[in-house]
C-alpha cells in the first residue's frame, strides 16, 4: 500500500524544495508557517488522513483526491491535460502505409484488450535486478506460487509487481462532461470501433457475436471503405466540442442528448477506442508534435481514453486523456501494440481486403444539430484555433553524448538532464523557479504519481557556478558539483518512487482541510506555497523502443512543458510554450548547458 509519509519528513522535504526559490526573509516566513502547521492543524489533519487510510485498505489515500483534481478541473482537456506519445515507424518501410498500419495496429490493440480481459497479460514488473528476476526460469517458478505469496517471492529477488488497476479504462471508456465534476464511463460490452476521418464519425464492430476478433482482412476492408469515402467534411464538426471548457461542453452535451443524438453519442462513448485517420503526411518532428498533441480539432475526440492517430504516410501516435490513468499504463499498451504489429503483423502489403459489403457493416454517425449547437461548435472552433495558435513547440537533439558516457562517469543521466534545465533557465531568465518531474508510484496499490522537485540548493549552486562564475572554478570543482547534484537527485527519485515525496501528502491534507467548513490553514495561503505549485518548468521522461517522442502542453501560461529522453548516445528534448516564454531560446540554453556539463565530465578545461 502507498505509505502516508511522516508529517515531519514531509515538512522537512517541503522546506528543502522551497529553499532555492526564496530569499532569506521569505524562507524564514515560510519555515515559521510550516513549523506552526506541523505542530498544530497539520498534525490533526495528518492523524485524520492516517485514520481514513487505515479504514480504506482497498485503495490508496491519493486515489479519491487525485481523481477529483482531474475531474473537477474545468479547463479544456486538450493542451492542458492530454499528452501524446508517437510510435516509431515500422522497421519494414512498406508496412508504414496508412491502411496497412491502421489495420495491423487495430488488430494488435484488440489482441491486447482480449489478452488483458482474459487475465493472460503478463504482469507489469519493475526489475531492480533483471539478470535474476527477468528470466524464463523465474517466470516459470513464480507461476506456480499462490498469488497471496507470489509478490513475496518476487520481492525476494528485487522484482516489484506494479499496480495495473488503471488498465481496464484503456478500452470502451470516455470522460463525460458534467457540470462541476466530470465522470468516467466504461461499457465493456460494446464491440465497435470509432473511426474519425475528415471530421466524420464512423463505427463498425471489431468483435463478433461470439466474442472473436473480426478477421484482419475484414477490418482492412472496412478501413479502406472509410479511407475512400468521399463524404464532405461536416460544416459543424462535432469533435471541437470535446476541446471546450468542461462546463460549457456539459451544457452543450445535454442539448445534444435532448436533440435526438443519444444513440450516436452512446456509440462514441462506448467504442473500444477512437482511431483517427488524418489525410496528410508528416513534414517534420515539430509538425508531428502538433499533430499528435492537438491536431485540427475536428478529427479527434479528446474525451476518449485514447485516440490512436495515423496520418497519410503511416505515422502513428497516441493522444490520451489523463484523468483515468498515467503514462505507465499507456506506455505498456504502446509497447505491446508496437511489438505485435511489427513482429507479427496481421496483414502484409500483399494482403487483399475481404470481399465484404462494408457499406452495410460500417455506419456513419449523423448528428442532429440545432442553432444553439451550431453556434456552440463555431465558438469552440474559434477558441481551439486561438489556443493552438498561441502554442509553440520546439525541439533539439544533442548528439555529443548520452546515457553510456554518463554512466561511465558515474552520474545519473536523469539528474544531468534536469541539471541542464535548471542551468538553462538561469542563463535565460536569471532565476530558479518551481520545477516538476513526474514519478510513477505504481509500485503501490492504486498508486498514481509523486513529484520529484529537481530544483535544489545543489542544482542552484552548480548552475550559478557554470553560468555566472565559470572561470573561478577548476574542472575538478565543477565535476564535484555535478556529482553532488546527481547524488541528491538520485535520493529524491528514490524517495518519490517509494511514496516518500511531499507533494501528494500535502495535497491530501489540503483536500481534507477543504472538505471541512473551516478556513484553509495559513500554511496553504502562503504565497510561497502557491509559487511552488505554479510549475513553470514541468517535465516528464520516458524511454521505449516503441516511442519516437512524447510531449504535453505547459501546465501554466508562463511555463514550459518539457518532454525528454536520454538515449545511449544522444539526448532528445521537446518543449512547449506560450508567447510569454521563448521555447526556442530555452532549448538553445539547454543545448549549451549539456555541452558544458559533458565537456566538464570529459575533463576539458572550461573558459568562461
Amino acid at each position: 500500500r502507498l505509505p502516508v509519509p511522516k508529517l515531519e519528513d514531509t515538512i522537512r522535504r517541503y522546506l528543502n524544495a522551497q529553499k532555492p526559490l526564496l530569499n532569506d526573509d521569505q524562507f524564514r516566513k515560510t519555515e515559521e508557517l510550516a513549523h506552526h502547521f506541523q505542530k498544530g492543524i497539520g498534525r490533526e489533519l495528518h492523524e485524520q488522513l492516517v485514520a481514513q487510510d487505515n479504514q480504506n485498505k482497498h485503495t490508496s489515500y491519493i486515489t479519491g483526491p487525485w481523481f477529483d483534481m482531474y475531474l473537477k478541473a474545468r479547463e479544456p482537456v486538450v493542451l492542458n491535460f492530454n499528452a501524446f506519445m508517437s510510435f516509431n515507424p515500422d522497421p519494414k518501410s512498406e508496412y508504414n502505409d496508412q491502411l496497412i498500419r491502421a489495420t495491423n495496429m487495430t488488430v494488435s490493440a484488440v489482441r491486447f484488450m482480449k489478452t488483458f480481459r482474459a487475465g493472460y497479460l503478463e504482469p507489469e514488473v519493475f526489475h531492480l535486478n533483471p539478470e535474476k528476476s527477468d528470466t524464463q526460469i523465474f517466470k516459470k517458478i513464480i507461476r506456480f506460487v499462490p498469488s497471496s505469496l507470489s509478490w513475496f517471492g518476487a520481492y525476494m529477488v528485487n522484482a516489484y509487481p506494479l499496480d495495473m488497476s488503471q488498465y481496464f479504462r484503456l478500452f470502451n471508456s470516455t470522460r463525460l462532461p458534467k457540470l462541476n465534476r466530470d465522470e468516467l464511463y466504461t461499457d465493456e460490452k460494446a464491440k465497435h470501433l470509432l473511426v474519425l476521418r475528415n471530421g466524420n464519425f464512423y463505427v463498425f464492430d471489431v468483435i463478433d457475436r461470439d466474442g472473436n476478433t473480426l478477421k484482419p482482412s475484414e477490418i482492412q476492408a472496412h478501413l479502406k471503405y472509410i479511407l475512400t469515402d468521399n463524404s464532405p467534411a461536416p460544416a459543424f464538426p462535432l469533435g471541437y466540442l470535446s476541446s471546450e471548457n468542461r462546463d460549457t461542453w456539459a451544457l452543450l452535451r445535454k442539448n445534444l442528448l435532448d436533440n435526438g443524438n443519444e444513440e450516436a453519442l452512446q456509440k462514441v462513448d462506448s467504442a473500444v477506442f477512437c482511431l483517427s485517420l488524418d489525410d496528410f503526411p508528416i513534414k517534420d518532428f515539430v509538425h508531428l508534435s502538433h499533430t499528435m498533441l492537438h491536431g485540427d480539432g475536428a478529427n479527434r475526440w479528446y474525451d476518449k481514453s485514447f485516440n490512436l492517430i495515423i496520418t497519410k504516410d503511416g505515422t502513428a501516435g497516441i493522444n490520451f486523456e489523463h484523468s483515468w490513468g498515467d503514462g505507465v499504463a499507456v506506455l505498456r499498451f504502446q509497447n505491446e501494440v508496437f511489438k505485435d504489429s511489427t513482429k507479427a503483423p496481421a496483414i502484409s502489403p500483399q494482403s487483399q481486403p475481404a470481399s465484404v459489403d462494408s457499406s452495410r457493416a460500417v455506419q456513419k454517425l449523423d448528428f442532429k444539430l440545432n442553432d444553439a449547437l451550431k453556434a456552440g461548435i463555431t465558438k469552440a472552433k474559434q477558441k481551439f484555433d486561438a489556443s493552438v495558435e498561441a502554442l509553440s513547440l520546439n525541439m533539439i537533439q544533442f548528439h555529443e553524448g548520452g546515457k553510456d558516457l554518463l554512466k561511465q562517469k558515474k552520474v545519473s543521466p536523469d539528474a544531468v538532464a534536469q541539471l541542464a534545465f535548471q542551468m538553462a533557465f538561469l542563463r535565460q531568465y536569471n532565476q530558479t523557479v518551481a520545477t516538476y518531474e513526474s514519478c510513477s508510484t505504481a509500485a503501490f496499490k492504486h498508486g498514481r504519481t509523486e513529484t520529484i522537485r529537481p530544483a535544489s540548493m545543489h542544482t542552484k549552486k552548480c548552475s550559478e557556478a557554470f553560468v555566472r562564475e565559470l572561470s573561478k572554478h577548476s574542472t575538478e570543482e565543477l565535476q564535484k558539483l555535478i556529482v553532488e547534484c546527481s547524488k541528491y537527485h538520485g535520493h529524491l527519485t528514490k524517495e518519490a518512487a517509494m511514496g516518500q515525496g511531499f507533494d501528494r501528502h500535502l495535497f491530501g491534507l489540503r483536500y481534507l482541510a477543504l472538505s471541512k467548513d473551516t478556513a484553509l490553514p495559513d500554511f496553504y495561503q502562503d504565497q510561497a506555497y502557491a509559487r511552488l505549485n505554479h510549475n513553470i518548468i514541468s517535465t516528464s521522461t520516458l524511454l521505449s523502443p516503441a516511442v519516437q517522442l512524447g510531449g504535453f502542453g505547459p501546465v501554466v501560461s508562463d511555463g514550459f512543458g518539457v518532454g525528454y529522453q536520454v538515449h545511449n548516445d544522444w539526448i532528445g528534448c521537446n518543449v512547449s510554450s506560450y508567447p510569454t516564454r521563448n521555447g526556442k531560446e530555452f532549448l538553445q540554453c539547454i543545448y549549451k548547458s549539456l555541452e558544458d556539463i559533458f565537456n566538464v565530465l570529459k575533463g576539458k578545461k572550461m573558459s568562461s
